[in-house]
């Protein structure tokens, strides 16, 4: 079969997410707060004013404000006090990934993939970005969060607009003793769909007006350097944790065919090898707190 050209996937990954545009949208007021936050003249109060006309919202905001994941030294009891301490930007990623629940559901497609398996993995290839995003003192802890939550959301989009030919592919892939998959998954989403994850990913991150950092992050998290270098931070995180996640055997890990991180990975992050191993130590726990905090 001929190599599928960038017009081709490009016209596949439109005609996926316009056929689930009644999962691909995010709530009315989650589009709100993303403009709101992207508007350089918002204040505090205006992203307060547009929260608390959702008290679900709310409520899920400030249950992952509080949770041990944060680990802040005192409950916070208002919208108002979360955004003084955490910033309108991180405030905007928790209701991003509060809304984002939903979208991880679809059951079990077959044998070797379930919804809840990729949100498992999803869930701490998030933990682990941030907890390496705290390592690093970088500052982004709450995008690199939603990054790692999102990376493989691309497989949502598959589940739902190709449901059948995902299942094809599933069943093509085989996998060792160890549970490692003995192909490429991409190469055979590409040949089956027409595209793979990576590219449906940052079809959908376009299709929602994410920074552009998200659609880098979708669509290169298995060669973040393939990216311009002052661009690739980011993507690195989420690369280095999505193989954390599945050494520690975090869910789904079927586009991983192997899990080592390189001293060249770390080296791109600044990441010492010890505080890689800190960051393992830490990702289960660290699991456990955000993944109850989202159920």
């Amino acid at each position: 079969m001929s190599a599928v050209t960038s017009e081709e996937q490009q016209a596949v990954v439109s005609r996926a997410i316009e056929g689930i545009s009644h999962i691909a949208t995010l709530p009315e007021i989650t589009l709100k707060i993303i403009e709101l936050v992207e508007d350089p003249t918002s204040t505090a109060q205006d992203l307060h004013n547009v929260i608390s006309n959702d008290p679900a919202l709310c409520s899920r905001i400030l249950k992952v404000v509080n949770s041990a994941f944060y680990g802040l030294p005192r409950q916070i009891g208002s919208i108002n006090r979360a955004i003084v301490l955490l910033g309108l930007n991180a405030v905007k990623n928790i209701a991003i990934a509060a809304s984002l629940t939903k979208l991880f559901r679809g059951g079990e497609l077959c044998p070797s993939f379930s919804a809840r398996n990729l949100w498992i993995h999803c869930v701490a290839t998030a933990a682990g970005s941030k907890l390496i995003c705290d390592e690093l003192k970088l500052g982004l802890s709450d995008e690199a969060f939603l990054a790692g939550l999102i990376h493989d959301i691309g497989i949502m989009v598959e589940v739902q607009a190709m449901r059948h030919e995902l299942t094809q592919v599933f069943e093509e892939i085989t996998f060792d003793s160890d549970g490692a998959p003995q192909c490429d998954m991409r190469e055979v989403e590409q040949r089956v769909l027409g595209a793979d994850h990576t590219a449906f990913g940052a079809g959908l991150c376009e299709a929602w007006k994410f920074p552009k950092s998200f659609s880098y992050v979708t669509r290169h998290h298995h060669n973040p350097s393939e990216l311009p270098e002052g661009h690739r931070m980011l993507t690195s995180i989420v690369y280095v944790a999505d193989r954390l996640s599945g050494q520690l055997d975090f869910g789904f890990r079927t586009d991983l065919m192997h899990l080592e991180i390189s001293s060249a990975d770390l080296d791109a992050l600044g990441l010492t090898t010890e505080q890689l191993e800190r960051v393992k130590g830490s990702l289960p726990q660290a699991f456990e707190d955000i993944e109850a905090t989202f159920a």
